[in-house]
């Protein structure tokens, strides 16, 4: 049996991670929809290859000029052309890759119609995780995770009682700058932000990973994918990012997935689950493997990553604002407009302003992700 996917976020990381594991599935797996954003070369490429159903774009323009080049093609665009691609009736599968809650509205789409939705948009359980789960719930969605350590975390809980869990141990590498001297972390320098020591990533979760924001979401993430509170989620630190994370039991017992820093093999296992098949992830070496390390990270040294903790403990409306004012706050950072010190001020001084409510739809999400961002900018701009 072929297994049929729409692809959210073709031309990004995660999107290309996808189409690599489709090859090497070798017709195991169809593209029938590719939604992307403004890398036009790229996604003609990918339409000639795969000869998708359907394909969309960020802009009217761009979809004018990949409708002149494929005629036959049904060629959407904006927001609502990503839901399209999500709510195709062949794809049984949607690959929910657009970075930030840009996302949001095309990974809610598929969960709502049931769908089989590989996860890596983190975002979405950030800001609307109880819509979410609750939508999945109601259409018997499957929310499979796409994200190392969840998805490590789902392998570890297969067949298990989660009432009989004791924690779980999100892991990361630490970032960057982690050995970096803390009273010099304020002033680090993207090109130095971006030397990422075990994984190749797009630019803003490389520097989610320098500030462990990543880990601060990821927390956010588990709790909502997994039923557990946020003291039963712990993070570590593990350099060499081959264990992607842990589970403990009642009784002692520890279970960790270990396999080497490659996205293509967490996709993979999303798309065919339950069955594991071939890829080309790289094996690993256990005679080669000199250690394995973990240590718990340093709130002076990552001061985000409790923003996120104290954001989660306090109402939805400060997760939402948490994610808006780290991305206003990221983007300005990788345009030369703040220091890397300035993303963590600025998202405090967000939440401090934020009154804790929880959205009851999609729209409201949408419309207090609106007021955060515009916070942020103002902090950015004049300090507010």
């Amino acid at each position: 049996m072929t297994i049929k996917l729409s692809i959210l976020g073709s031309t990004g990381n995660i999107g290309e991670s996808t189409i690599r594991v489709v090859r090497a599935l070798k017709g195991k797996a169809r593209i029938v929809g590719l939604a992307a954003g403004k890398n036009i070369e790229r996604v003609i490429e990918q339409i000639k290859e795969f000869s998708p159903e359907a394909v969309s774009v960020k802009d009217e323009e761009d979809a004018r000029t990949i409708r002149k080049a494929f005629p036959r093609l049904d060629v959407l665009y904006g927001p609502q052309g990503a839901c399209e691609i999500a709510a195709l009736p062949e794809a049984q599968t949607v690959v929910a890759g657009i970075v930030g809650i840009a996302g949001l509205p095309s990974t809610y789409r598929a969960i709502k119609l049931g769908k089989r939705v590989a996860l890596a948009n983190k975002e979405a359980l950030v800001t609307a995780g109880t819509l979410m789960t609750k939508a999945a719930r109601r259409s018997g969605a499957e929310l499979i995770p796409v994200d190392s350590e969840h998805c490590a975390i789902f392998q570890c809980l297969r067949g298990e009682n989660i009432r009989q869990v004791s924690r779980i141990l999100l892991t990361g590498s630490g970032g960057a700058l982690r050995d970096y001297p803390i009273d010099e972390i304020k002033n680090a320098t993207l090109e130095e932000v971006m030397k990422h020591p075990t994984w190749r990533m797009g630019r803003k979760i490389t520097v989610d990973s320098a500030t462990l924001m990543n880990k601060g979401l990821e927390l956010i993430e588990a709790s909502y994918l997994f039923g557990l509170p946020a003291e039963k989620i712990e993070v570590v630190i593990h350099r060499e990012s081959i264990v992607h994370s842990l589970v403990e039991f009642l009784d002692g017992s520890v279970m960790a997935q270990l396999a080497a820093p490659d996205m293509a093999l967490p996709i993979q296992y999303a798309i065919t689950f339950p069955i594991r098949a071939t890829g080309d992830v790289p094996k690993l070496d256990f005679s080669t493997m000199k250690s394995l390390s973990f240590e718990s990270p340093s709130l002076k040294r990552y001061p985000c990553f409790k923003l996120a903790q104290e954001a989660f403990a306090t109402s939805e409306a400060h997760t939402i604002a948490l994610n808006s004012a780290n991305e206003v706050a990221v983007k300005a950072f990788i345009a030369g407009r703040i220091k890397f010190g300035a993303i963590h001020s600025t998202i405090k001084k967000v939440l401090g302003k934020t009154l804790p409510y929880q959205p009851q739809t999609i729209e409201e999400v949408l419309h207090a992700d609106e007021k955060a961002r515009a916070a942020a900018e103002r902090v950015i701009l004049k300090g507010e």
